[in-house]
């Protein structure tokens, strides 16, 4: 069976010098464009193909493959943007011969890009998984046009593959990402972040870590913000849930069933070295309630519902989970919620840096200026579409010169504000989000205080 993927070769694109009109002449290094070059290289690395024996291309000589694809860049005026695409095609361990997986990855580039667009398809012989690698440029040389990747490429891409291996006697993997219902999960995990499964399964692995018992890795899951849902008498899988997912996590889904935990806990009874794990990596107890201890400190300054407090108070949770001079028996946020946000740091802390140069304290500050800034924006196109009026009674080439560079001008100063609208328009849902997730922890730390009253 084969996994397939591919995602968008981006980076910041340096100007493309003049190089030779005639793209078979050897192009010096100077000439080329690092992020497709670097991506080229990376897939035809002699060390992971069998000294290139298993280098093919498409469209273009494999030889000559990136001054092909940026010959067709150039001929169409699109040298900006993605500047390739990376695909993947792994097999299962001991499946394939390198000649097969080469044989099946060039027949499910052709079928899936040969049409339109240059590739270069290599076998890695690096792992244990024979896989292959497709670096496809991303401007068509027959059209011109950009590939635009859609969710129903992948899909595409993973049918192409599973009837290719099934015309070449593999198996395919049934009921994988792309057969079901994990679109979402997808795009979350490709932007750098993690969904509540990913979460809860390295929390899973850390409580099962150092967890003997059953009542031992219940009171670890429990410790980091999880509540434990009892299975049924007809049902032996165990189940979880935190404040503010709609639906328990049943923990074989993610790779736990019942006997694995439980073998897990027994190895950990017969390990030797098991105290000395425990005390380098324990699971921390909710002794403290940091969000409590933070709002008591700023809650002299404001209510603790100003914009300015709800992104900060984030922010020190998010550094309480990051930060590597941290005391690690400093209590940690309870719900996994929160511990995703690190995810979105360098956004919220643009939000927050502009929330400060404005002094945005209230929700009515925030709408204040918005429409400042829509005003201004819509100032600033009136002028420049008064300028392109005039560009259609030109009397005179130097009049149309002068008249387009105003129009460029205009259009620069209409981006940084058009950049501000957006962050603004962003903090405002953004607020929302972090204040319902503030609530949710502070619920779970004053459940953690009562507890202790209790006791």
């Amino acid at each position: 069976m084969a996994t397939t993927g591919f995602w968008p070769v981006k980076g910041h694109l340096k100007d493309v010098l003049l190089y030779a009109e005639n793209p078979d002449k050897t192009t010096a290094r100077r000439y080329l464009d690092d992020d497709l070059f670097n991506a080229l290289r990376y897939v035809e690395n002699d060390g992971k193909t069998d000294q290139r024996m298993y280098v093919s291309a498409i469209n273009c000589p494999k030889q000559r493959s990136y001054e092909c694809m940026i010959a067709t860049k150039r001929r169409y005026g699109k040298l900006g943007g993605n500047v390739a695409y990376h695909g993947y095609q792994s097999f299962q361990a001991n499946e394939v011969t390198p000649e097969e997986a080469h044989k099946i990855g060039m027949e499910t580039a052709r079928r899936m890009w040969g049409d339109e667009y240059e590739i270069v398809v290599t076998t890695h012989l690096n792992t244990d998984n024979i896989h292959n690698h497709m670096v496809v440029n991303s401007v068509s040389f027959k059209t011109g046009r950009k590939f635009e990747n859609h969710i129903r490429d992948h899909i595409r891409l993973r049918e192409i593959s599973d009837a290719v291996c099934l015309e070449n006697n593999k198996s395919v993997l049934k009921d994988s990402p792309f057969y079901g219902s994990e679109k979402k999960a997808y795009w979350i995990r490709r932007s750098g972040q993690l969904t509540h499964r990913d979460m809860l399964k390295q929390d899973v692995e850390r409580c099962l870590s150092i967890a003997r018992t059953p009542e031992e890795f219940e009171r670890n899951l429990k410790a980091m913000g999880y509540i434990f849902i009892r299975p049924k008498e007809n049902h032996k899988h165990l189940s979880v849930k935190a404040p503010g997912w709609q639906r328990a996590v049943r923990l074989y889904s993610i790779g736990y069933p019942t006997e694995v935990i439980n073998a897990r806990m027994l190895a950990n009874r017969e390990d030797e070295d098991y105290y000395r794990r425990r005390y380098q990596h324990p699971v921390r107890k909710p002794k403290h309630t940091p969000l409590l201890t933070l709002e008591m400190q700023y809650k002299k300054l404001k209510k603790l519902d100003a914009v300015d407090i709800v992104f900060l108070l984030i922010i020190e949770l998010i550094k309480l989970i990051i930060g590597n001079n941290i005391d690690e028996n400093i209590s940690r946020p309870l719900s996994p919620a929160v511990r995703q946000e690190v995810a979105k740091l360098d956004r919220i802390t643009q939000q927050y840096s502009l929330i400060l140069e404005c002094k945005l304290e209230t929700m009515e500050d925030v709408h204040s200026l918005m429409d400042i800034l829509k005003d201004r924006i819509t100032t600033l196109e009136n002028e420049r579409q008064h300028l392109r009026n005039k560009l259609r009674r030109v009397k005179s080439p130097e009049e149309e010169t002068e008249l387009k560079q105003k129009c460029r001008e205009m259009s620069e100063k209409l981006k940084p504000f058009r950049d501000r609208l957006r962050t603004v328009s962003q903090i405002e849902g953004e607020y929302l989000r972090l204040k319902a997730l503030l609530e949710t922890e502070r619920q779970m730390e004053r459940a953690v205080l009562q507890r202790q009253q209790e006791r």
